[in-house]
C-alpha cells in the first residue's frame, strides 16, 4: 500500500520546485563536464542523467498522484529527441510505470470520502465491499463490491484531496517546461499544457466520466465483439463511479495465448479505438492494456473513459483526408493537410516529399498493405527511426507541433500500436485501417460483423 499523497498547495508546490531546481543543477553540471569529454563519453553521461531524471520524475510525480501523475503518464508517450538513442526507451519505460505500477491506498484512507459521497456508511450502501483495491491509477483506485440486490460491481473511488490539489498541479506544471523542453525540443509544451488542463478537469469529475462511459456503452451496446459494462447511476457520485463488474483474462494472460486468440484480441482492440474515433468522434486518451479484458465469449471488454475528447467533425474529416493522401503518395496534399490541421507552425519551412516520407515511416505498420505480425521490436524500431537525430526527418520534426485536437488521437495511436506489438498480434493492418479512413469494405469476418452493427 502507498502513503497518502500530499494535498496542500505549499507541499505540492515544494515538490515541483524541488524536482525542477535539483534536476536543473544536475543537468547544468552534466553539460559543463561534457565539454571536456569525448562525444561517446558525453552521450553516455547524458544518458545516465536522463535515466536519473526519469527515476526522480517517477518518484516525485508518482507520490503526488492526481494531475502530477497524469503529467508523467502523458510524458511517457512523448519522443525525447534530446536523449541519446540507447537510453530513450528506458527513459519512457520508467515514466510509463506511472501508468502501470500504481500502488493503492489503504481502505481507511478512502473510507471517510466514500461515506461523505454516499451520505451513509459503506456497509449500509453495499451488501459486501472488499477493502483491498484490485486496481489503482493516477486519480483513484477500484474495489470489488456487491450491491444490496446481489449484483457484483466495480467501485472506482477518487483519492481524498486530489481534486483540491489539481489546480495547484496545473499551475506548477509550468515549472516543468524548461526540463521538458530540454528533453523534447520539438514539443509544443503550451499546447500540451492546455489540453491536459481541459482533459484533467473532466477526468476529476466522475459524473463527467460517467457521462463519457454511458455514451460509450450506448454507442457499443449489443456489439458482437465489444462489451462496455453499464454504469450504476444510483450508486455513482462525483467522486465515486460504480459499474457492472467485468471478469475476463487480463493482458499478461492474453500474451500467452495461441496466435489465433491473440490475433482476434488485437483486431478487436484496433477496431474498438479506430471505430470509436470514426463512428462516435471520440478519442480515448488512456488506451493502455490494463483497461481491457479478453472475455470468455470472445469479446473484449473495455474500461476507463475519463480521459476523452469529442473531436470536431471537420477536424476528423481533415485527419481522414490526410491518411488518404499519405496512402496515395500525394506529397503536396499531405503538406497542405498538415498545415490546415495545425501541425506546421510555418508551412513554408517544410518540404512536401520529406513530410510524406516521415509520415509513411511513422505509420508504416498500418499504411503498408499485407499481413504483418507486430512485435515489441517493431514498435521500438519505428519509434527509434522516427526520433533518431540521424533520421533524415529529425530536423523537420523538431519544428512541428501537435494540435490540441490531435493530442489524444496521436496518444491513442501510439498506445494501441505498442499494445499490438506487446501482444504480438497479426493482421493486414492497412486493410483494417482503410475501413475507417477510406470507407473500404470489410476485410475480415470480424469486420463483416462490425460493419453490420454500425449499419443498423
Amino acid at each position: 500500500m502507498a502513503e497518502n499523497p500530499p494535498t496542500s498547495r505549499i507541499a505540492r508546490t515544494r515538490r515541483f520546485g524541488g524536482l525542477v531546481a535539483g534536476q536543473g543543477i544536475r543537468w547544468a553540471g552534466t553539460r559543463a563536464a561534457n565539454a571536456l569529454r569525448s562525444d561517446e563519453a558525453a552521450d553516455a553521461a547524458t544518458g545516465d542523467r536522463a535515466a536519473a531524471t526519469a527515476r526522480e520524475l517517477v518518484k516525485q510525480l508518482g507520490q503526488m498522484r492526481g494531475a502530477a501523475m497524469k503529467i508523467g503518464q502523458v510524458l511517457s508517450t512523448v519522443e525525447f529527441t534530446a536523449i541519446p538513442e540507447s537510453e530513450r526507451e528506458e527513459f519512457k519505460a520508467t515514466l510509463a510505470s506511472l501508468r502501470d505500477d500504481v500502488p493503492p491506498l489503504p481502505f481507511k484512507a478512502i473510507e471517510k470520502l466514500m461515506q461523505e459521497e454516499l451520505e451513509m456508511p459503506v456497509a449500509q450502501a453495499f451488501a459486501d465491499f472488499e477493502p483491498e483495491a484490485f486496481a489503482a491509477a493516477s486519480i483513484g483506485q477500484v474495489h470489488r463490491a456487491t450491491t444490496k440486490d446481489g449484483r457484483l460491481v466495480a467501485v472506482k473511488v477518487q483519492y481524498p484531496g486530489i481534486a483540491e490539489a489539481v489546480e495547484t498541479d496545473l499551475r506548477n506544471m509550468q515549472m516543468l517546461f524548461p526540463l521538458i523542453r530540454r528533453l523534447a525540443p520539438g514539443l509544443d509544451v503550451n499546447a500540451l499544457a492546455g489540453e491536459l488542463r481541459e482533459r484533467i478537469a473532466d477526468e476529476l469529475d466522475y459524473e463527467v466520466e460517467a457521462q463519457h462511459h454511458r455514451a460509450m456503452e450506448r454507442g457499443w451496446r449489443g456489439h458482437p465483439l465489444v462489451f462496455i459494462p453499464p454504469v450504476d447511476t444510483a450508486l455513482s457520485r462525483r467522486r465515486i463511479l460504480v459499474t457492472e463488474f467485468m471478469a475476463g483474462r487480463r493482458f499478461d494472460v492474453v500474451k500467452t495465448l495461441p496466435d489465433a486468440d491473440r490475433d482476434r484480441f488485437g483486431e478487436i482492440v484496433f477496431r474498438f479505438f479506430f471505430g470509436t474515433l470514426n463512428h462516435l468522434r471520440r478519442a480515448a486518451g488512456d488506451p493502455h492494456p490494463g483497461n481491457y479484458l479478453f472475455l470468455e465469449d470472445g469479446r473484449v471488454g473495455f474500461l476507463d473513459f475519463g480521459l476523452m475528447r469529442v473531436v470536431d467533425a471537420d477536424y476528423l474529416a481533415g485527419e481522414r483526408a490526410l491518411a488518404q493522401a499519405i496512402t496515395r503518395g500525394d506529397a503536396a496534399e499531405v503538406k497542405a493537410g498538415l498545415a490546415r490541421l495545425g501541425y506546421l507552425p510555418n508551412p513554408e519551412e517544410f518540404e512536401p516529399d520529406l513530410l510524406l516520407g516521415q509520415l509513411r515511416m511513422a505509420a508504416s505498420w498500418y499504411l503498408e498493405p499485407g499481413f504483418r505480425r507486430l512485435t515489441s521490436a517493431d514498435v521500438a524500431a519505428i519509434i527509434e527511426e522516427g526520433s533518431s537525430p540521424r533520421s533524415p526527418y529529425f530536423a523537420q520534426m523538431r519544428r512541428q507541433t501537435i494540435p490540441p485536437q490531435a493530442l489524444l488521437i496521436r496518444r491513442m495511436e501510439s498506445l494501441v500500436f505498442a499494445t499490438l506489438g506487446d501482444v504480438r498480434a497479426g493482421a493486414d493492418w492497412h486493410a483494417l485501417g482503410s475501413e475507417f479512413w477510406g470507407d473500404a469494405a470489410p476485410s475480415t469476418p470480424l469486420g463483416e460483423q462490425d460493419a453490420a452493427f454500425w449499419a443498423r
